[in-house]
């Protein structure tokens, strides 16, 4: 593994504090919204940026620490196939999210 720099580190240790951030105000917004399919879009929206979040975390504390928080949790089989699953479910969630959202805002 190649070492990085403090400023480097610093950076990408950042990303997980914006994140949350996003992943926070992305489930305001959605609650702001009281219902109907722009609300529906915008909670699988934010339910993909945490899984999103949690995939990034997973990613800073290997690359940093050399910590494999899914093999951690779920062992080193099962610990890929959980890897696997969030990065689609990450994918799943947010497309099928904007899809609401952009069918809603063409009237459909």
């Amino acid at each position: 593994m190649a070492m990085m720099s403090g400023a480097s580190r610093l950076l990408a240790l950042l990303e997980i504090p914006f994140l949350l951030f996003c992943v926070v105000f992305a489930f305001l917004s959605a609650r702001q919204l009281k219902g109907g399919v722009f609300r529906t879009g915008m909670m699988l929206t934010a339910w993909g940026f945490l899984v999103m979040g949690i995939g990034h975390l997973h990613m800073q504390l290997e690359t940093q620490f050399d910590y494999n928080l899914f093999q951690s949790l779920f062992g080193p089989v099962r610990g890929r196939y959980a890897w696997f699953v969030a990065l689609l479910g990450t994918w799943t969630l947010s497309g099928l999210g904007f899809k609401h959202i952009y069918r809603a805002s063409r009237g459909r």
